[in-house]
């Protein structure tokens, strides 16, 4: 069981280098889960939703994203470029939601074991 967790936790952290975004992080935009998108936040995330940007805690940003995919059900995500260097990755990608279509743009860093999302950004597309 141990050994299982740890060649896990390296396959994740190798995933994550190797430019790929995490799976449960692709899942939470295509689901609409704030829940589950908030576990990778930071402590504090630098958010842009829309009309609004500041850093917020956690729990803020997870209750922000919680009424913005209420409002815009999200039905498909999308990476469209990526890149990034040792312990950092940049993701952009196009949210398809019940509304329309949405830039999202992320900033992820590693830390120890963790990947934690450090700037998330939701902005309209412009079709």
């Amino acid at each position: 069981m141990k050994a299982t967790f740890i060649v896990f936790t390296l396959l994740s952290f190798f995933n994550f280098f190797s430019g790929d975004l995490p799976e449960p992080i692709a899942n939470a935009l295509k689901n609409g889960s704030a829940t589950e998108l908030a576990k990778y936040f930071n402590v504090n995330v630098d958010l842009t939703l829309l009309d609004k940007q500041d850093i917020y805690s956690k729990t803020q940003a997870e209750s922000l994203l919680k009424d913005f995919f209420i409002k815009n059900i999200p039905s498909n995500f999308r990476v469209i470029h990526q890149g990034g260097k040792e312990d950092s990755q940049y993701v952009v990608g196009k949210l398809t939601t019940s509304t329309g279509s949405y830039r999202v743009s992320m900033l992820l860093k590693g830390q120890g074991k963790s990947i934690l999302i450090h700037q998330f950004r939701i902005e309209k597309e412009n079709d």
